[in-house]
């Protein structure tokens, strides 16, 4: 075989035939040992600086997806694997004393030692070459001398940095430390055990991986672990320690380690995952948290992609696009799951005083990859308990529970999100608006909201805005608020109540979203005089006199609302929108008594609550949208949003409605899966307020399990009721669910059951005759 140094053929830019891989993890070698296979002639060498048997780590678990693909690739590394796997199915959550098990959950774990022992002796068995304690050269000279060059060399790869400029990483550092052990025991369940200390709350997440050992590792923020006193403790020191912290859940046994040493868990992302001819693999390229136990089942499917991208593809480059393209999408996703898991330990302090079951389920769905709907499937009785305790009656979904706020009871948890639709003329609510909503209140939503309703015509986001500062469109609505309370008896309308601000004078949103007027524009007033954007109007400073105007305006609104019969009024206070602009930091640069601190800002967006809790009916609720976050460096906190929640619930506030962003135009959000709950969940934690959350919940599992794990007490959605606007009368139907928490029109009875369709089930031809 060659050598490094030896000569070579010229590179190959179709199907690589000499392959250099830098690091000798799982990923690594398993690419390697895939690429051999697929073309025994392959010249394919492993650089990795430590010894063979050397590891950092103690079991690794990989889900039977994984494992499913492992065994279709190569049957001996299955095969091997087989032999050494421990595998069990409970979870055990042990709290104050306390141990809930929910089980079906299906685990299969290894010791890494192990698996990177049955790695090595696949690649030497297929004539890999494995170069130990060997430091491998740097990247632009493999990449000039190999075919194809595989950086599989973790989450500190000198590959990545080396072109830095062409992956473009983002590393973020996240808040609570923790250590790597090992237990000479094999726990019978992945066990996650808490610690109520006198520093703060710790936790231990263990399993087994061998018939005689478990994982253990420790974590807890960074502020715990320093008050504990572990930042001056020795290696041996912190892991006696911790034995002692966790000694029932480790039967008094000790705890070993193998260098282990604190760390803080970093994420990794790269924008770009290839350069030429070399390609980041494993946590060179991602890195997910430890607690939802992936990047090895990561490392080992980017190696099952990899080679299957350099089979399927005509050329290098092709291949490494396709590679690039097939595993971001799901790596994201999974970083997403990732890093909610991550937040719910950083912040797990607020959750301690939840009900038991409840406390479980709420650890079990962290990561919203497990969610109400497959937890019943995989453990029924455990569910249903968590159910009774929540106070579901038998057969009825959480999400059919009945809420109050103030002297409102709404029959269920779904609220219609706030939507604009740009369709009014003169500010009028028309046909239209009655049908939208008349059509939603019918599709059996505990809430149905208008959308942002301006309190004057300079208050307006665009011409097709409606409003409610005149008595002709005070009518309008009266008709609209009469169709649902008639037609949809025990569906609440509620109205929200704006004024746009900066952002207004703009074109309807399919002519161009905050886009200005070509013509026909009024002039704009904002906290502080910035344009949204660049090339918008810049508005003016509001003056104090202004502000009383502003404050007279919501307040003949809400009079208006409150003689229409709405059930309830949001106030919006999220979304750049004017008083949200008094409220964030990035557009609020005010000197006076309404800018600076945050009970500064605070004071114009105060009053105007005030004001018109004043006018508004004592039995009624009110709510108040926030934007929890300008996901923008120096903007509004996820800390600065509870202490908003807090003023406002202190004025009289019955509820807050959770939003994001939308305040400055450079934001840069954090899009997924009902990605902007957190913030709520969080604020209902702290605050013990009601809250409202939103952001791409679509689904009733979603809503099911946030509001049975306690993250929220409704759920808003937009998108989904306008893809059906009986969405929740659906949702109904598809869990079998027929009681008081939704209502089906009489008219509409006859539809409650999915309709039949054709047969797909047609039997299947059994022989082929020849000719």
């Amino acid at each position: 075989m060659l050598s490094a140094s030896d000569p070579r053929p010229p590179k190959s830019t179709d199907h690589p035939r000499t392959v250099a891989v830098i690091g000798g993890g799982p990923a690594g070698l398993y690419a390697a040992a895939l690429l051999k296979r697929l073309d025994p002639t392959r010249e394919i060498t492993v650089w990795e600086r430590n010894a063979p048997d050397d590891t950092f780590g103690f079991g690794v678990v990989l889900s039977d997806e994984t494992l499913g693909g492992i065994e279709h690739a190569d049957p001996h590394v299955y095969a091997a694997l087989q032999q050494h796997f421990t595998r069990w199915d409970d979870i055990d959550i042990v709290h104050r004393n306390t141990r809930q098990t929910s089980g079906g959950h299906g685990f299969a774990a290894l010791g890494r030692k192990r698996l990177l022992e049955i790695l090595h002796d696949r690649c030497r068995a297929l004539g890999v070459e494995l170069r130990f304690r060997a430091q491998a050269p740097g990247p632009a000279s493999l990449a000039e001398t190999y075919d194809l060059v595989i950086a599989a060399d973790g989450v500190n790869s000198t590959t990545r940095e080396a072109y830095a400029h062409v992956f473009r990483p983002h590393v973020a550092t996240h808040q609570c430390r923790y250590i790597w052990l090992a237990a000479d025991f094999a726990f019978d369940a992945f066990r996650f055990e808490i610690a109520e200390t006198e520093h703060g709350v710790m936790q231990l997440h263990g399993y087994p991986y061998a018939p005689d050992a478990s994982t253990v590792i420790v974590e807890m923020h960074e502020d715990v672990w320093r008050a504990a006193g572990f930042d001056e403790l020795d290696e041996q020191e912190s892991i006696a320690r911790c034995a002692k912290i966790f000694a029932d859940a480790l039967g008094g046994r000790s705890l070993r380690s193998n260098k282990s040493a604190w760390t803080t868990f970093r994420t990794v992302v790269n924008e770009r995952w290839s350069h030429d001819n070399v390609v980041l693999l494993g946590d060179a390229a991602h890195t997910a948290h430890f607690s939802i136990g992936s990047g090895t089942k990561l490392a080992v499917e980017d190696a099952l992609a990899l080679a299957a991208c350099l089979e399927e593809q005509p050329d290098i480059p092709a291949a490494l696009r396709a590679y690039e393209e097939e595993r971001k999408t799901v790596v994201a996703s999974t970083q997403r799951a990732a890093r909610a898991s991550l937040e719910w330990f950083e912040n797990l302090g607020l959750y301690l005083d939840q009900p038991p079951r409840q406390f479980a389920f709420n650890l079990l769905t962290r990561s919203r990859r497990v969610t109400h709907d497959n937890l019943r499937l995989r453990d029924a009785g455990f569910t249903e308990a968590v159910e009774r305790d929540f106070g579901c009656p038998a057969g009825t979904p959480p999400m059919f529970t009945p809420f109050r706020l103030r002297g409102l009871t709404l029959r269920n948890r779904v609220v219609v999100s706030p939507m604009d639709m740009y369709s009014a003329t003169d500010g009028v609510p028309g046909d239209f608006h009655l049908v939208h909503l008349g059509a939603r209140a019918l599709g059996g939503a505990g809430l149905v909201m208008t959308e942002m309703v301006c309190v004057s015509p300079q208050g307006r986001i665009t011409p097709g805005c409606t409003g409610l500062y005149t008595g002709k469109q005070g009518e309008a609505w009266r008709r609209i608020v009469q169709f649902v309370h008639t037609q949809a008896p025990g569906t609440a309308i509620g109205v929200q109540l704006g004024h746009s601000g900066r952002k207004g004078s703009t074109r309807l949103m399919w002519e161009g979203m905050d886009e200005p007027l070509e013509d026909g524009n009024w002039p704009l007033v904002a906290p502080s005089p910035l344009p949204y954007k660049p090339y918008s109007q810049t508005p003016r400073e509001l003056t104090r006199s202004q502000l009383t105007d502003i404050r007279e305006q919501f307040t003949a609104a809400a009079w208006r609302a409150a003689r229409a019969g709405f059930d309830l009024l949001e106030l919006h206070c999220a979304h750049g929108y004017l008083l949200s602009g008094f409220l964030s930091p990035l557009t609020n640069r005010r000197t006076d008594a309404y800018g600076g601190s945050l009970e500064k800002r605070l004071r114009f967006p105060l009053e105007v609550f005030e004001a018109i809790r004043a006018v508004w009916p004592e039995e009624r609720p009110m709510t108040v949208r926030i934007s929890a976050t300008d996901w923008a460096e120096g903007g509004t906190t996820a800390e600065d949003a509870v202490e908003i929640a807090r003023a406002f619930a202190a004025h009289g506030a019955d509820a807050i409605d959770v939003s994001t962003g939308q305040v400055v135009a450079d934001e840069r959000p954090e899009f997924g899966r009902s990605y902007q709950t957190p913030y709520a969940d969080r604020i209902r934690h702290a605050t013990r307020l009601p809250v409202i959350a939103v952001g791409a919940i679509s689904s009733w599992d979603d809503v099911n399990s946030l509001i049975l794990a306690g993250r929220t007490d409704l759920c808003a959605l937009a998108r989904p009721h306008l893809y059906d606007p009986h969405w929740t009368l659906h949702a109904a139907a598809e869990q079998g669910y027929d009681g008081p928490g939704v209502v089906w029109p009489a008219p509409y009875r006859a539809g409650s059951r999915r309709p039949q369709t054709g047969r797909t089930d047609a039997p299947k031809p059994r022989l082929s005759l020849g000719s």
